[in-house]
């Protein structure tokens, strides 16, 4: 992986646009249209992408035979060491003059930033940064970034960061021509008008926010996060250069590499899973089993890095494709409530929900079991379930995750609201069992 892979989407077809700044730009494009200058050189694949290479594979390969149609959003993907030297020219692929660059503190004391004003400077563009993005966007964070890029006159929207930045640029998208207020825009579609072209640089191995159609941003007033989800917020580019992972701090690792597996996991047993889907997930999942500690242990080891790195990309086009579950709706409530990192809620959460719904589709997990390395053999699929949940638990306490809810400032107090909560949350539509209240509860109880 010493140069970055330029992977081009085929069919998707979506028109972007920013009133303010006069961008218009349509994407229904063939492949032949988006050749660059000068070609990447042609990277192999790893086994890891090739489908017969993955366990069961061979049946998600019959199953999409029989599909009748199978829709998969994703963005063109810049991924490889030293992929962010491409970001300039793939911003200025997008229309970029003036384009906005969101990121956080973190990011610009990292050095990273100023590397990318670098590529974007050389482009001959003028980029103007916004940083004040904290840990779970809040809704008042983006108001003011979407006003300094209407002030601004900027064009195209670049985020370099984790899951919070990228969430806050989307939302700026989002404002610059659909107007109004960002919780307007809670729910699935709700997101009706174009909007600028979305460049997207994750500097964590976990969020895919960087691919995904998803937009989290927590209401201030309510203490709840709300998930704005649609077509239109697939980026038009995801550049994912694995160096940028080497300055996250221990604990951030953690959470976001729990948050990619949570992600495989969710996606594979979700009631949207499909086969093209389906592969991405069990992907992500024996990578993240696979090389999470190590990146924990060994943070500057640039092979597992880059893998960390593909299994967070993997993710996040596997549950932009087919949703998620439980585990993520109750973890937007804890979030919301006490602003508790994301990744180390759903790693707490998620062996939970995996016995949860191990009842309602057992043989999944018989699957996700063979990808973590687990001999399952002919064992019945919620037994498998188990020892699935006991292997994401003993990774969770390897990379130094606490146990409980209540570690992170959960009582029971706080429950009722947030089962209450939870069942608003657009993620609970695909989790492969019905959950009521009293459902929720229980789970958030157990997890304490």
């Amino acid at each position: 992986m010493s140069t970055p892979t330029t992977l081009h989407p085929g069919g998707v077809a979506r028109r972007r646009g920013s009133p303010a700044a006069g961008v218009r730009r349509a994407t229904a494009r063939r492949l032949s249209e988006v050749v660059p200058p000068v070609a990447p050189p042609v990277v192999p694949l790893t086994d890891e992408l090739v489908l017969g290479g993955l366990p069961g594979a061979d049946d998600a390969e019959a199953d999409l035979t029989l599909a009748s149609v199978v829709k998969f959003h994703a963005p063109e993907v810049v991924f490889g060491l030293g992929a962010l030297d491409e970001a300039g020219f793939a911003a200025a692929r997008l229309g970029a003059r003036r384009p906005l660059v969101v990121t956080d503190p973190g990011l610009l004391e990292a050095g990273w930033v100023s590397v990318l004003l670098d590529r974007l400077h050389e482009a001959r563009l003028s980029p103007q940064v916004w940083s004040a993005v904290t840990p779970n966007p809040k809704d008042h964070e983006v108001r003011a970034a979407y006003d300094f890029y209407a002030g601004q006159e900027c064009d195209v929207i670049i985020a370099i960061g984790g899951g919070s930045c990228i969430d806050a640029a989307k939302g700026v998208a989002i404002l610059s021509s659909n107007l109004g207020d960002i919780l307007d825009y809670a729910g699935v579609d709700q997101v009706t008008k174009p909007i600028p072209p979305l460049l997207m640089i994750p500097s964590t191995s976990g969020t895919g926010a960087d691919v995904s159609q998803f937009c989290i941003v927590t209401d201030t007033e309510r203490s709840v996060k709300i998930t704005i989800m649609g077509r239109a917020l697939v980026p038009d580019i995801s550049l994912t250069d694995p160096r940028l992972l080497t300055t996250m701090p221990d604990a951030l690792n953690a959470a976001t590499g729990l948050d990619a597996l949570t992600h495989g996991i969710e996606s594979y047993v979700s009631l949207a899973h499909n086969p093209l889907a389906d592969i991405h997930a069990l992907s992500s999942v024996r990578l993240v089993c696979g090389h999470l500690r190590t990146t924990i242990d060994d943070p500057t080891e640039e092979r597992a890095r880059a893998k960390m790195a593909q299994a967070s990309l993997q993710a996040g086009l596997a549950f932009s494709n087919a949703i998620l579950g439980a585990t993520h709706a109750m973890s937007h409530q804890v979030g919301g409530l006490l602003d508790a990192p994301h990744g180390v809620v759903n790693g707490v959460l998620l062996p939970h929900v995996i016995r949860y719904n191990a009842q309602a589709t057992p043989d999944r997990f018989v699957s996700l079991a063979t990808a973590v390395g687990l001999e399952v053999g002919a064992m019945p699929g919620a037994e498998a379930a188990e020892l699935l949940a006991d292997h994401v638990r003993r990774l969770a306490d390897d990379v130094g995750v606490p146990r409980g809810l209540r570690d992170l400032g959960v009582t029971e107090a706080d429950v009722q609201q947030m089962a209450h909560t939870t069942l608003d949350d657009a993620c609970l539509t695909t989790n492969p069992r019905e959950v009521d209240e009293a459902d929720v509860r229980r789970l958030f109880l157990g997890a304490l």
